[in-house]
């Protein structure tokens, strides 16, 4: 049985792509000989190529095979499967592209029948005939990429249709941001008359109960005087109503001591009368508005009342800065500095500032993100890495994101120190067995007990040296505790067992002992009343005296602690007390509860700054040492202040400042270091 196949169609060359004149098998493009189109009795199209191998691996005795895009069985011809018919309208589209190349690509000036190539190295069009230089040279032309000039055209057209594919949707997307950010445009316009209109209507009904609290208040003073006039206008007429009743008939009156009773009663209500002639209320009743300059400020107040505010800022230009390095429990700052369209730096701030920090692993929530606005163009972002490891910080500006966000920050767990005094040696200015440190935030002065050199180092709060103090009450090299007074500085010496306060030039205000004192070692003043605490290591126990050096009472027994090694003041006077342990009693000593206890471990001095949490000095067994963030009120602060750059040996004393550094002694290292610890 034989089968006509007739096709036709009408062709548009700009109506159809090439994947037409592809094999939809192998993929490769038409043409007269290895891939001839060939038409199946199931109207699909393959190349003889690829029909000669499908046959030959699945005719075997059958004589058919099935067609590689619909299934269908497909019977073979007695001459193989190049007698399959051809694809007629394949072919005339085939010769169609080929008329429309000869027609669009141009050929050689000069050579006209020479298709003309193109060099993708160096971006040339020449032919065979006429190039010259490197494209002749078969050594050098092996360099160059040389294809046909009509393959390149096709190429540069295709990728100026991509890029204007590209071109338009960027140009969407940033229409689309337009229409967008018109949108929020409207409805932050209606939100600001919204506010605005509920503003004055709030002011109106202000005003309105004002005028209504007036009213009545008229009112009930009208009331009051209208009582009062009306009570004594009754009064007058019921007199009268009396005085015409005793006047009745009195010109038939003969009987003279008749006459003269009625004369005397008239002449007491003719009295009376005159004391009724007035009235006893006044009639006067007006409202003051210049008793005081209440108008004039309700007028100057509603001409600067509200303020619409607006702002020039570009997001997308804006930047952010990291002011510091990022420590694990220490608060880190990011400064964001906004600018204009124009890339020019904002002056003012008000701008709605959103960030958002991403804990390293997303099951984690947020972290809390606080904005100050400096008001002044830029924004100090602040958050606190709990651990070390990778975070992300978003940053918006009017809900857009700025520039490179978000940014990548990586927390460490080593705290290196912001500055260093002293070392090892010998020197003038150099330490010798530092035990103890105090901070006057008054005058911002550090100062540093330098026991082996019976004196105390003065520096500044940058850890600059400015001078010595020295007094017979630190000879002996027996101090070992430091703490601010009110008038200069209290000293304690174990071995002659006294507390002295001396002034910062080394002048002896006083100085007392108690029959008590077996082994002081530590000194905390208590501001609010002057108690000064003395730790002593002989009664295992704190003495609290008052600014006279009486004893009040004693903190602790024998018993009580293993060994104390430092006291310090909470900031509602609480007393902490240190040895192995941190304890804390009461303003008057009674025991409040352990704030740590990590058993066999060493604490050196302790520290409390104004919102209650604690920094002391750490040794344990095996001999690391470090600092240690605690809180007597949130179990959850709890950080390590430590450095491999930096490592601390056998940290004694330590002081904080009001900018959240702490100040330590190091023994070991004969010098004061100063970190950030919160």
């Amino acid at each position: 049985m034989n089968s006509t196949l007739v096709e036709t169609v009408s062709i548009n060359y700009e109506d159809f792509s090439e994947s037409f004149l592809t094999c939809g098998t192998c993929l490769c493009m038409y043409n007269g000989n290895e891939h001839t189109p060939k038409l199946l009795q199931c109207s699909h199209t393959v190349c003889l190529h690829c029909l000669t191998r499908i046959a030959a691996s699945q005719t075997r005795d059958t004589g058919t095979f099935r067609c590689p895009i619909c299934r269908e069985l497909i019977t073979i011809p007695r001459g193989g499967v190049s007698a399959l018919p051809p694809s007629f309208l394949v072919n005339q589209l085939l010769d169609l592209m080929s008329r429309q190349r000869r027609e669009v690509i141009p050929k050689c000036s000069v050579h006209i029948n020479q298709e003309l190539l193109f060099c993708e190295t160096c971006d040339t069009v020449f032919c065979t005939l006429c190039t010259g230089g490197t494209h002749n040279d078969s050594t050098n032309s092996c360099e160059h990429t040389i294809i046909p000039f009509s393959i390149a055209i096709k190429r540069m057209s295709e990728i100026l249709l991509y890029k204007a594919n590209e071109c338009i949707s960027k140009l969407t997307q940033a229409q689309e941001g337009v229409t967008a950010e018109l949108d929020k445009l409207t409805a932050a316009r209606d939100a600001c008359l919204e506010h605005i209109s509920d503003t004055f209507r709030m002011i109106q009904e202000t005003v309105e109960r004002r005028r209504q609290e007036m009213g009545e208040q008229v009112a009930q003073m009208c009331a009051e005087k209208r009582r009062v006039l009306e009570e004594q206008h009754a009064l007058i007429e019921s007199e009268k109503n009396k005085v015409e009743q005793e006047c009745q008939g009195l010109q038939y009156q003969v009987e003279v001591r008749s006459i003269t009773q009625k004369i005397e009663i008239l002449s007491e209500k003719l009295d009376a009368a005159f004391s009724l002639g007035e009235p006893r209320e006044n009639a006067f009743l007006t409202s003051d508005f210049a008793m005081n300059d209440s108008l004039d400020q309700i007028q100057q107040h509603l001409g600067v009342l509200g303020k619409v505010r607006t702002s020039t800022t570009f997001p997308s230009l804006c930047c952010a800065q990291i002011e510091d390095s990022v420590i694990a429990g220490i608060e880190t700052c990011v400064t964001l500095t906004t600018v204009d369209y124009h890339g020019n730096a904002r002056k003012t701030g008000g701008d709605p500032i959103r960030a958002e920090a991403l804990a390293p692993t997303a099951q984690e929530e947020p972290l809390a993100v606080r904005v100050h606005d400096c008001d002044d163009g830029t924004y100090r972002i602040l958050f606190r890495p709990p651990t070390a490891g990778r975070y992300w910080l978003k940053i918006f500006v009017i809900d857009r994101p700025i520039k490179d966000t978000p940014i990548q920050l990586q927390a460490s767990e080593h705290n290196n120190p912001v500055a260093t005094y002293g070392s090892k040696g010998s020197g003038k200015d150099e330490f010798n067995q530092p035990v103890a440190v105090a901070v006057d935030e008054k005058d911002q002065l550090v100062y540093v007990l330098d026991t082996g050199n019976s004196r105390v180092k003065v520096l500044s709060a940058q850890l600059e040296f400015l001078k010595h103090v020295t007094n017979e009450a630190l000879l002996g090299r027996s101090c070992t505790g430091l703490a601010i007074s009110s008038r200069g500085l209290l000293v304690v010496n174990w071995r002659s067992k006294a507390v002295t306060e001396i002034t910062t030039d080394g002048e002896t205000l006083r100085s007392f002992t108690h029959q008590t004192f077996q082994e002081p070692i530590d000194v905390a003043v208590e501001r609010s009343y002057g108690h000064i605490l003395v730790a002593d290591n002989g009664i295992s126990g704190v003495l609290v005296f008052d600014e006279e050096g009486k004893l009040l009472f004693q903190v602790g027994k024998r018993g009580t602690f293993s060994m104390i090694s430092s006291v310090a003041v909470g900031p509602t006077g609480e007393i902490f007390i240190a040895d192995s342990r941190v304890q804390m009693f009461s303003p008057k000593g009674d025991f409040v509860g352990v704030v740590f206890d990590e058993g066999r471990v060493s604490l050196g001095g302790i520290v409390v700054d104004g919102e209650g949490r604690i920094v002391a000095s750490r040794t344990e067994p095996k001999g690391r040492t470090f600092l240690q963030v605690l809180s007597a009120h949130d179990p959850a602060v709890n950080q390590h202040i430590d450095s491999h750059d930096s490592k601390l040996k056998r940290p004694a004393g330590c002081a904080v400042t009001g900018d959240l550094h702490v100040i330590v002694v190091d023994l070991g290292n004969n010098c004061i270091k100063k970190y950030r610890y919160w």
